[in-house]
């Protein structure tokens, strides 16, 4: 029988969010701003082990999805060790990531072998230009092929995450539905939103996320190593490392009935 951990409003939270780089290869102008990122060095960064230790602990008090994402989670070295160390810990009942979708046609495979349940691909566009406009630093065509792999592979429920932006993206909604469809996959839609104010949320569009507050079952991790209780808030606990069950129970009881702003993390430091 799996505990149940609730927080103060009485909802289960079990889905434990992983952020383990804050780097990316691409530069997503609803993203990353256009003066760039400060990179955290690597001492900086939560080691494999100390995540290891958190799954662990989160497993315990019921936590049983975890995603693992970036930054972009696929440019961090030795990921597929992580993901393998993951899986391993009893309890974990699916383990997912989400990616930008360049590297997957080399590293699809691998990730299917070391125990990638799902994944998420970033795509908000299906035109070329429209994409490198958009990412700066990428061509479409990578992500493409990584598509086709992950399917070739063998991965299923995988999903399109779709970032909708108000005069750049709205008009291929319907394009990018028959894509998905002839392809297999599922498209999650996602209305823009700036984490500076839950109300600059878009609500134009009817969208799979971001969820409503009331039905929020997540906590995160940053690449840092502190965890947030809520996307929509300054609030970090810092990880003890000697007692992780702790931070995590702190940070679930510590998530607010309602998010407002986040004004101390970037999307590409907590995955979004």
């Amino acid at each position: 029988m799996r505990w149940l951990m609730l927080d103060k409003f009485n909802r289960e939270i079990n889905y434990l969010r992983i952020s383990v780089t804050d780097r990316c290869n691409l530069r997503c102008t609803y993203c990353m701003p256009p003066e760039g990122i400060l990179k955290k060095k690597h001492m900086d960064i939560i080691s494999y082990e100390d995540i290891i230790k958190v799954v662990r602990s989160a497993v315990e008090i019921g936590i049983n999805k975890i995603r693992i994402t970036g930054g972009e989670p696929l440019v961090r070295k030795d990921i597929i060790s992580l993901i393998k160390g993951i899986k391993s810990v009893p309890g974990v009942e699916e383990l997912v990531m989400t990616t930008n979708g360049v590297l997957l046609e080399q590293m699809a495979g691998e990730l299917r072998k070391a125990g990638i349940d799902r994944i998420n691909i970033s795509l908000d566009t299906l035109d070329p230009e429209k994409y490198k406009g958009l990412v700066k630093t990428g061509e479409i065509s990578r992500v493409l092929n990584g598509i086709e792999k992950v399917i070739e592979t063998g991965f299923t429920d995988t999903k399109i995450n779709m970032v909708l932006i108000p005069g750049f993206n709205d008009d291929e909604i319907e394009d990018m539905k028959k894509f998905c469809k002839s392809k297999g996959l599922s498209l999650q839609r996602i209305n823009h939103y700036s984490l500076h104010d839950i109300n600059s949320i878009n609500r134009k569009y009817k969208a799979e996320r971001p969820l409503k507050c009331s039905v929020c079952n997540r906590i995160r991790l940053t690449s840092e190593g502190k965890l947030k209780p809520c996307l929509f808030s300054d609030l970090e606990i810092p990880l003890d490392k000697d007692d992780p069950e702790k931070s995590l129970r702190q940070a679930v009881l510590s998530k607010p009935r309602q998010g407002s702003m986040n004004n101390t993390s970037g999307n590409w430091e907590i995955g979004g």
